[in-house]
């Protein structure tokens, strides 16, 4: 039993409380006020100097395993020109001479002086070593020669590749990360979640809701998921990128969706998202749609029915109206008080959308880091959209209309981090859509653990509930908005337990999980 004191408290309950004291037993909160109780003096204390604590906060949309590989791999993100792009990838192969395919992230066009990608030939000069660059969003990537002659022809002869240029979208995007990860050993994914976890850690984030299922034989990285889960110090939920809802109910998953299998578009990024109408720029070009609609709302009504809780990408208004129509049709069909389906991402909505959604009670999965996204700027974004970029990302009409939002980063897209997730939420860029602190840290934390049915456990700093909370440096709710995304962490406690690191080697993961599994 350990006593908390001297801070600022907040609860982040549906009606918010701030106290001064909190008490912690056996990793659950048994005390929460502004006094400490006679029975309490004798109980070890930690003066927290007048800081600000916030219930642990969750990233509600990230590709666990996928984000854990790139931050062990080489970052493109930071190069602003094809010189500097060229020194990282021959300083990354000099410092790891044994790695067979060097695998980079975060190019972007919006970012580099040159203003576009490298091509085929451009990475053909920087090194003879295979390569393949993806792109920020995701969504594409790009090899040299070397990688292509490594490709097998079922890669190169699907559609989205193009030869000249060495690039990949669409299908062949998918096809070719999938022949890459099968490489990567089970013990190797092991020890990227444990660097993955940490950095997660020490931003504060103490659930995490990842979606799998992407480039492993028989999706043993879901397998993998789902037991590392159990040694990892954070608490994960996995959803499974399939629709085939079997897979899901033959390994006891309460939900299905994501990315990948069930992204119904594509992405901004690549001029791929669908659009009820054309792309600003290109009076061509709607867009595409994966699937037809038949196929999507037969998988909602399937999934609906085994009771599973559904999330679906959808970034174009085009992809989200599909979405929107397969819930509705699924929930007349065969109608649930409780389901929580969700939407991930609804970059693009409007009212009419909004108010069909909170309709059908449907959450919505955002990322307030793309308002202000250094890979793809709103000024790129304006020139695709023109007048529809007042309906990006709506996050205040969403919450007004009674929708349950929750944010996340899409890592490895963004990099996790819920301070400047929050941060973007009340500075967004249509003022009219700007929330307040306390609704912008409800989304990365009561809100959050809603989506994941974790409220009861998680989410708000309330008697019962695991002991899980934030340290900062700053009060959230008083200081200027402009200056949220300054705030530090000072320190993330888990069940009452101050987080320091992680020191296990893949295997101990291994053994940690099978035994909390056994114990359990």
């Amino acid at each position: 039993m350990q006593l908390f004191k001297n801070a600022n408290f907040i609860s982040c309950e549906n009606v918010n409380q701030i106290h001064n004291v909190l008490v912690e037993d056996k990793g659950k909160i048994i005390f929460l006020g502004d006094t400490i109780p006679e029975k309490f003096n004798n109980i070890p204390q930690h003066d927290l100097n007048g800081a600000c604590v916030v219930p642990a906060f969750a990233d509600t949309h990230i590709h666990f395993e996928s984000f854990s590989l790139f931050h062990s791999t080489l970052d493109t993100r930071n190069a602003s020109n094809f010189d500097e792009l060229a020194a990282l990838i021959n300083k990354y192969i000099k410092d790891h001479p044994n790695e067979k395919v060097i695998l980079g992230f975060g190019s972007s066009a919006h970012t580099v002086k040159e203003k576009r990608l490298p091509t085929l030939s451009d990475l053909d000069n920087i090194t003879s070593h295979p390569i393949l660059l993806i792109k920020y969003d995701g969504h594409a990537a790009v090899a040299n020669s070397a990688l292509l002659k490594k490709l097998p022809s079922s890669v190169l002869n699907t559609n989205g590749f193009d030869r000249v240029t060495g690039s990949f979208f669409h299908e062949s995007f998918y096809e070719v990360v999938n022949y890459i990860t099968k490489s990567v050993s089970i013990f190797t994914v092991l020890k990227n979640m444990i660097g993955g976890s940490d950095y997660m850690a020490r931003k504060g984030i103490g659930l995490i809701h990842t979606v799998e299922g992407v480039g492993f034989a028989l999706d043993a990285d879901v397998d993998v998921m789902r037991i590392a889960a159990r040694g990892l110090p954070q608490h994960v939920r996995t959803y499974f990128q399939t629709m085939d809802t079997q897979k899901v109910l033959r390994r006891k998953l309460p939900c299905i969706g994501g990315c990948f299998a069930t992204a119904l578009d594509g992405c901004f990024g690549s001029l791929d998202a669908a659009l009820k109408e054309p792309y600003t720029n290109n009076h061509t070009n709607t867009g595409v749609l994966f699937y037809p609609q038949k196929t999507v709302t037969e998988f909602v009504k399937t999934a609906n029915c085994a009771g599973l809780q559904i999330a679906m990408h959808a970034i174009g208004d085009a992809a989200v109206e599909q979405a929107l129509n397969a819930y509705e049709t699924a929930l007349t069909d065969f109608p649930r008080k409780d389901h929580r389906h969700v939407i991930i991402h609804a970059d693009l909505m409007n009212n009419a959308m909004i108010e069909r959604a909170a309709k059908l009670q449907l959450g919505i999965a955002l990322q307030t880091p793309f308002l202000d996204w250094a890979q793809e700027p709103l000024e790129y974004l304006e020139s695709i959209l023109g007048e529809r970029l007042q309906y990006l990302i709506p996050v205040k009409s969403m919450i007004d209309a009674g929708i349950m939002v929750a944010n996340g980063s899409d890592g490895p897209c963004t990099l996790p981090d819920p301070i400047f997730g929050i941060h973007a939420a009340c500075n967004h860029p249509n003022s009219d859509q700007r929330i307040s602190p306390l609704d912008a840290l409800k989304t990365v934390t009561n809100w959050a653990a809603k989506f994941s049915f974790d409220e009861n456990e998680r989410g708000t700093l309330t008697v019962g509930k695991s002991a899980d909370f934030v340290v900062l440096d700053q009060e959230l709710l008083s200081i200027p908005v402009e200056k949220i995304k300054d705030t530090q962490i000072k320190a993330l406690y888990l069940s009452g337990q101050p987080y320091s690191g992680q020191t296990d080697s893949a295997v101990n993961l291994l053994m940690k999980s099978i035994k909390n599994k056994l114990f359990a």
